[in-house]
Formats: C-alpha cells, sequence, structure tokens
C-alpha cells in the first residue's frame, strides 16, 4: 500500500532558470577568459578551461536534479526518484534555525545513523549524519515541510 503524502518540494521554473543560468554563466565566463587572454601561460589556461567545464557540467546536473520532486510521508522524506532522503525512524533532529549549515531556503536534518553520500545539487545533500534540503527550492514549501517533521519526531519522542 501507498504511504499519504503529506507535503512536497518542488523548484520552482524561475528559480531553476536562476540558479542553472548563473552555474552556466560562471562555466562559459571562466572557459572565456581562459581563452581569451593570450599572456596567460598554458597550465593556467588549462586549469581555467577545466574548472569552466566542470561549472559546465554541475548546471546540466542541476537542470537534472531540480526537475525532481522531494515527498513526505509518514515513514520517510523521498526523492521523485525513489531514493530514499531520509527515513523517520533515523532522523535525530530537524534544524531550522539561522546559524545552521543549510542550503538557500531550506532545513538540514541530523540523522541517528549516517546514510551513503548522495547530491541532487539545488535539491538536497546527504553527507555523513546531515542531509540538507534546500537551494532552489521555495521557502513557502520547505518550511512546512521541515515543521511536518518535527511534528512527527515530537509525536514519535512522546508516544
Amino acid at each position: 500500500m501507498a504511504q499519504e503524502e503529506l507535503a512536497r518540494i518542488t523548484a520552482s521554473a524561475s528559480r531553476r532558470v536562476i540558479g542553472v543560468g548563473s552555474m552556466m554563466g560562471l562555466g562559459a565566463l571562466v572557459v572565456y577568459v581562459a581563452l581569451s587572454t593570450p599572456e596567460m601561460a598554458l597550465g593556467w589556461k588549462a586549469v581555467l578551461v577545466a574548472l569552466g567545464i566542470v561549472g559546465l557540467v554541475l548546471a546540466q546536473l542541476m537542470w537534472q536534479s531540480t526537475g525532481h520532486v522531494l515527498i513526505l510521508t509518514e515513514e520517510a522524506l523521498t526523492d521523485s526518484d525513489g531514493t530514499v532522503v531520509a527515513r523517520l525512524e533515523n532522523v535525530a533532529k530537524v534544524d531550522r534555525g539561522m546559524f545552521a549549515m543549510k542550503p538557500s531556503n531550506g532545513f538540514l536534518v541530523i540523522l541517528k545513523e549516517p546514510g551513503p553520500r548522495a547530491w541532487r545539487p539545488g535539491l538536497w545533500w546527504r553527507l555523513g549524519r546531515r542531509v540538507a534540503v534546500g537551494g532552489v527550492t521555495a521557502g513557502s514549501q520547505t518550511r512546512p515541510v521541515a515543521d511536518v517533521m518535527i511534528h512527527l519526531l515530537h509525536n514519535r519522542d512522546n508516544g
């Protein structure tokens, strides 16, 4: 039986375009500087071209990952491709605080047990026991998801 969807987080089209466009612009600018500066040493040109290509590849990855949706159920926060971002039974804390190391308009989840590393640029990342959600997402969608997760954790811990 499928779990009932409690909330979802999507990246708005305008935020996706601005985020991906910024990354593409940066990558293209670095490649342009490398190729248009004749007096630059060949080694530095190679480094700048490589960095520019990395920026362009990251823009492509961001475009693909921000097309996904994060779905919160009573059991887990999952990606629309089926990847489990965080099981609620494994969540120790949800932090929306001002000084939390979190993405823009997002929140931080501290897990009890570390999960495998994963990264969806602009949407979420997981490194060890930390999961960060946000980036090109709207705060009007991430805030309620964090609040629902906090409420579910409170109910779990207090019976």
